[in-house]
């Protein structure tokens, strides 16, 4: 097959907010929208990936499979596995509506909670710089 084709993706967790094909998917798209896995590049092979995740070869398959519909990654008979041309923008809408939708479930919980759109305004504010914060202690340390 060639080279062998290495992803480093952040570990994943069984007890985790999502589950693990979940967190392949996000992982991979993440690693497309932020321009380390290039149009062209090739994956591993499900079971490579398995294999350096420890998870099954289903669960890979899974994932790679909804990236797939999703256009962000495209299949070859005898070839492999690619990043579609196309993905990075692909991989971008994604997330945009993930964060959407995230968005959204926040808003009705702070309604709930007795928020108004002022105090929405300011939490969000204040996650922003605690965000812009995390980042640059990240880039200095």
């Amino acid at each position: 097959m060639g080279p062998e084709r290495k992803i480093i993706l952040p570990p994943l967790s069984a007890a985790g907010p999502a589950t693990l094909y979940r967190q392949i998917v996000d992982g991979l798209r993440r690693e497309v929208s932020e321009g380390r896995l290039r149009p062209g590049a090739p994956l591993p092979s499900f079971r490579q990936l398995a294999e350096d995740l420890l998870v099954s070869v289903i669960t890979v398959k899974r994932a790679y499979e909804e990236l797939e519909r999703e256009g962000i990654i495209y299949r070859r008979q005898g070839l492999g596995t690619f990043v579609a041309t196309s993905a990075p923008d692909r991989s971008r809408e994604a997330k945009t509506e993930r964060a959407r939708a995230l968005m959204r479930e926040a808003v009705r919980e702070a309604s709930e909670a007795g928020l108004g759109p002022r105090d929405l305004h300011t939490l969000f504010a204040s996650i922003l710089d605690d965000e812009r914060e995390s980042r640059h202690v990240r880039k200095r340390g």
